[in-house]
């Protein structure tokens, strides 16, 4: 794969130093560790590794990558592992892709308190679907799931939604047998929306009341419990936008088309154009527009730039991916079908010679000061 001309790193290491000075007392210490990272990636600074090939002597010198689940460089091998290991729990059904967002009102709420309000968009959306499956009336059925949290717009705005990928169908609630949905069609989005606002609000109001919500400058006032009260009102009746889909058939397109949203960043180096006097152009698709008009380049000084890309910094110790599995005495239950084994690592192979022969490699000097940070912790219980 070519290599982007312009990366993010390229950006931080330019004018990173000058907007921490800028910006000092207003960076919370996880967006510094990110920028750090993202600048030392793939360099000198982490170290790396020489590789030897054994038929033809090529040397070939790799640094180490920083592998942060925010940059850019690091999410392909990492979705890839991540999708090896999630093959092997991938039914062989038809599958669906449901959105949960939140009105702008309220993710400013979710903006000053991430940890909190994420949580509860991750819980109300599990909730939402396990109930309104199990309900005779939809499917009747036990159902399992894997959802993706992600906060940005195409332009890098903040723009709360988790992804959620659903199979067509579950265990019946006896145990006894696979429900299947109907073709294309998998739960009514407007019965999912009305429950997941009622859901959301009742769990943002629940930490209110409990004081696990701060507010700062503009929603200062919030923080008064009639006020809060006066804020969200008017969106419990106002229809919140939940968006369902059958995103593709058979197991394999599923696992391509997840692996477009589990491990993506704010934005990715092959988006970025050009790093100038003006800022930084990048591209961005505007889904106002229709057809070739929804793709459009915007120019954000390059200050903007960097604000925008670290407001998406998730909490220390988030899971953005979650899983939720149909309950039972036999993991393997769920499964109506099995599916095809996980397949055989690849051998390393030689850029000279093209042979997949055996590479010999041996590291190099890594500062022992450095601590990369990892980018997966294992999975936290399910709240739901």
């Amino acid at each position: 794969m070519r290599r982007p001309t312009l990366e993010v790193a390229d950006i931080f290491r330019d004018h990173g130093a000058a907007w921490r000075r800028a910006n000092a007392g207003h960076v919370s210490l996880g967006q510094l560790k990110v920028m750090s990272a993202i600048e030392r990636c793939r360099t000198a600074a982490l170290g790396g590794h020489v590789a030897a090939c054994t038929d033809c002597d090529h040397i070939h010198v790799a640094y180490n990558s920083c592998r942060n689940r925010h940059c850019p460089k690091c999410q392909g091998a990492a979705a890839k592992d991540w999708l090896a290991a999630r093959q092997a729990e991938l039914l062989d059904v038809p599958y669906f892709h449901v959105v949960f967002t939140m009105p702008k009102p309220i993710a400013d709420i979710a903006y000053q308190n991430k940890a909190v309000v994420y949580d509860i968009l991750f819980t109300a959306g599990a909730e939402t679907l396990i109930t309104i499956a199990a309900d005779s009336k939809h499917l009747g059925a036990r159902i399992g799931f894997t959802g993706v949290l992600h906060t940005w717009g195409s332009a890098l705005t903040h723009h709360p939604h988790v992804h959620w990928i659903v199979p067509g169908g579950g265990i019946s609630l006896d145990g006894e047998q696979w429900v299947s949905c109907r073709p294309r069609f998998f739960l009514h989005v407007r019965v999912l929306s009305r429950l997941f606002q009622r859901r959301f609000l009742e769990k943002l109001r629940a930490a209110h009341q409990a004081g696990r919500l701060r507010f700062f400058s503009d929603l200062a006032p919030l923080a008064e419990r009639q006020a809060f009260a006066r804020y969200l009102a008017p969106w419990h009746k106002a229809e919140w936008v939940v968006y369902a889909k059958p995103p593709a058939a058979g197991p394999d397109a599923v696992l391509a088309y997840l692996s477009r949203y589990t491990h993506r960043v704010a934005i990715s180096n092959s988006r970025l154009i050009a790093l100038d006097d003006n800022g930084v152009t990048f591209e961005w698709k505007d889904y106002r527009a229709n057809g070739r008009y929804r793709q459009k380049t915007m120019t954000l000084t390059t200050g903007e730039f960097i604000r925008r890309f670290l407001s998406h910094v998730l909490p220390k110790g988030f899971h953005r991916i979650r899983h939720g599995a149909c309950p039972g005495p036999d993991p393997g239950a769920c499964s109506p079908t099995a599916i095809a084994p996980r397949p055989s690592p690849e051998r390393a192979s030689c850029s000279p010679c093209r042979r997949p022969r055996p590479i010999m490699t041996r590291p190099s000097t890594r500062p022992a000061s450095h601590r990369a940070t990892p980018i997966r912790a294992p999975l936290a219980a399910a709240p739901w």
